[in-house]
């Protein structure tokens, strides 16, 4: 059958190629670059925040605007980078959405999680659960930096929102993130030691 032969071919290329024979109208070589980096884009946005059924529904709108807008990547970054900033914009913009509709309330905290007491029971603590603790804000941006790898100016493009402003959350939400893991390591070193 071909089609395999048509799959083993599309996996061989790189995705820039990927892209040109999308952008022709190439459906199988989008196909091939959903395949390739959709776990990637969905992991960014849990990461954000969104909960499974959410990042899936960005993701595939994501893909939908990315197959529609395949013509203008160039290959002059990666193109997981270039998919994951259209799922970013989609996840903030649903997110202005919802504070816009949430004006009135006050923004609520964290919550400690049940999770977090098993976490420290066994000495250590889910990156994700400790990326609850960050407010939306920083978690963002961390996600961005170090989840998506974007740099500080490719994240506060991508966010639409001064560089300054990117590497303020990003500081501050490493800081939490490092007081919040790093305690609990050195507490545990103490007791034994």
């Amino acid at each position: 059958m071909s089609t395999s032969g048509d799959r083993a071919a599309l996996a061989g290329l790189h995705d820039v190629e990927l892209a040109a024979r999308a952008a022709a109208g190439g459906r199988a070589a989008f196909g091939e670059l959903v395949r390739r980096h959709g776990s990637g884009v969905r992991g960014l946005l849990r990461r954000m925040g969104a909960d499974h059924a959410l990042a899936d529904d960005i993701a595939q709108d994501a893909f939908l605007v990315a197959y529609e807008r395949v013509a203008e990547f160039r290959g002059e970054g990666a193109y997981a980078g270039w998919v994951k900033r259209i799922a970013a914009r989609l996840y903030l913009k649903r997110k202005a959405r919802e504070a816009k509709a949430a004006l009135g309330r006050e923004p609520a905290e964290p919550e400690e999680s049940s999770g977090h007491g098993e976490a420290l029971a066994v000495g250590r603590m889910d990156l994700d659960e400790a990326l609850k603790a960050l407010t939306p804000a920083e978690q963002l941006c961390v996600s961005l930096c170090y989840g998506a790898g974007l740099s500080h100016s490719e994240a506060a493009a991508a966010l639409e929102t001064p560089l300054g402003t990117v590497k303020s959350h990003v500081k501050r939400g490493l800081d939490k993130l490092r007081s919040r893991l790093v305690p609990e390591a050195a507490a545990g070193r103490s007791v034994g030691g």
